[in-house]
């Protein structure tokens, strides 16, 4: 089974804002084994719309079109729907219903013209009831593709695809299953992992697919299976996993796309019974961000300094003149002492510390672009890794935040 998604508006097509209804809808339709064949962003144009609803027409089981339902004039969707489907707008009163309920009775002002027409649909056109919002969502066939309407607004956008959209699929269409397992990595690269495994991907049933998910510091590996017998994909998937993780299963790190390290590290802390804590130079208080985003984190995340100047790092941490004049601040020796002072004064079981030199500049530094030195201090001592990230600083500083949580969760794993 195939399907198409379409957002509608120029607001998307001139980068005002990011597209995220399209990720949202395929993830849903994907776990009900429907898979996206393609996704279009189009102007709010009646031609351009009816031109791209012909193009799929057939093409695809599902067509999900997201934008253009609101009171405005330039909300054209169920207009451009008449026109393509030979149809008119009737009002629905269970609709109008719902929109006086919500404009008179939560925002206690009276009802327009203009919210009375949010009430107006389609006579062929099967109402998707929108609970959180007043622009219903509409269900339409024609010859082999069902076309359905929903609001950009993103929340009313997931409510209908939750309560209306998926269990409506699921009633009318028979789909294959997809099972999904991702192998979170980090500290190798693409290729080298690729070389690494090259006799085990060859060796994959056709069923199942692999593919590389690159991004600064790690690589996740997806495995995908379709078919019609859910037990049968699930067992082969775990069998390929157990073989891959004999293959690398040094630089494994989760089984869980939605668990990024820091989850993963996290869990790890609590489960070991240890602190941590950071002082970022480079990184700009990056990694503590990443570290205390996660929930529960106060119950094995310190805290962090973010010593950015150099005189911050001698008055704060105490790092002496000394040695940041012999060294430099990005050397070695000062995140050696950096670490140590993060672990003192957090009072920390571990500690983090980075400082380089991310660019785009120079500057009166003699460590080249891209140099970034990671220190982590541990009950035992100190170690030091130096790297250098390239350019530009934006890279520097992702990869240097993500080499920092893996050094970390190696140390911590030997515990």
């Amino acid at each position: 089974m195939k399907a198409a998604i379409v957002t509608i508006g120029d607001e998307i097509l001139i980068g005002q804002i990011v597209d995220t209804n399209s990720s949202y809808i395929a993830k849903a339709l994907d776990k009900i084994g429907i898979a996206t064949h393609e996704m279009l962003s189009i102007s709010d144009d009646k031609q351009h719309i009816l031109d791209t609803f012909n193009l799929l027409q057939n093409k695809v089981n599902v067509v999900i079109v997201t934008g253009g339902l609101g009171p405005t004039k330039d909300d054209i969707t169920k207009k451009t729907f008449c026109d393509y489907f030979e149809d008119t707008l009737v009002e629905n009163e269970a609709v109008l219903i719902h929109v006086k309920s919500i404009i008179e009775g939560i925002y206690k002002r009276p009802i327009t013209q203009i919210n009375r027409e949010q009430a107006l649909v389609p006579t062929k056109a099967k109402v998707l009831f929108n609970q959180a919002g007043t622009a219903p969502g509409m269900w339409m066939e024609k010859e082999n593709t069902v076309f359905i309407s929903l609001p950009g607004v993103p929340y009313e956008m997931k409510y209908l695809v939750d309560n209306e959209v998926i269990p409506n699929l699921v009633k009318k269409f028979e789909r294959p299953y997809i099972v999904h397992q991702t192998i979170m990595t980090y500290g190798r690269g693409e290729s080298m992992i690729a070389e690494q495994i090259e006799e085990w991907e060859d060796d994959l049933p056709d069923f199942i697919k692999l593919a590389y998910l690159p991004s600064p510091g790690k690589v996740r590996l997806r495995l995908t299976a379709r078919g019609t017998n859910e037990e049968l994909l699930k067992n082969e998937i775990k069998q390929q996993v157990e073989k891959l993780d004999l293959l690398i299963h040094d630089i494994i790190v989760g089984y869980n796309e939605d668990e990024a390290i820091e989850v993963v590290l996290g869990r790890l802390l609590t489960e070991k019974k240890v602190t941590i804590s950071t002082v970022e130079s480079c990184t700009g208080g990056k990694i503590a961000a990443t570290l205390s985003a996660v929930p529960g984190a106060s119950n094995y995340f310190k805290g962090s300094i973010v010593s950015y100047a150099t005189q911050t790092k001698i008055n704060v941490l105490g790092i002496a003149n000394e040695a940041v004049a012999k060294y430099g601040v990005v050397s070695e020796e000062v995140a050696t002492e950096m670490a140590k002072a993060a672990q003192k004064i957090m009072a920390s079981d571990y500690a983090i510390a980075t400082t380089g030199n991310a660019g785009p500049t120079k500057g009166d530094e003699s460590a080249e672009l891209g140099t970034v030195f990671i220190a982590i201090a541990t009950p035992n001592g100190v170690f030091v890794e130096e790297f250098n990230f390239g350019q530009p600083r934006e890279k520097v500083i992702d990869r240097a935040v993500s080499k920092a949580l893996e050094l970390i969760y190696k140390e911590i794993l030997k515990k």
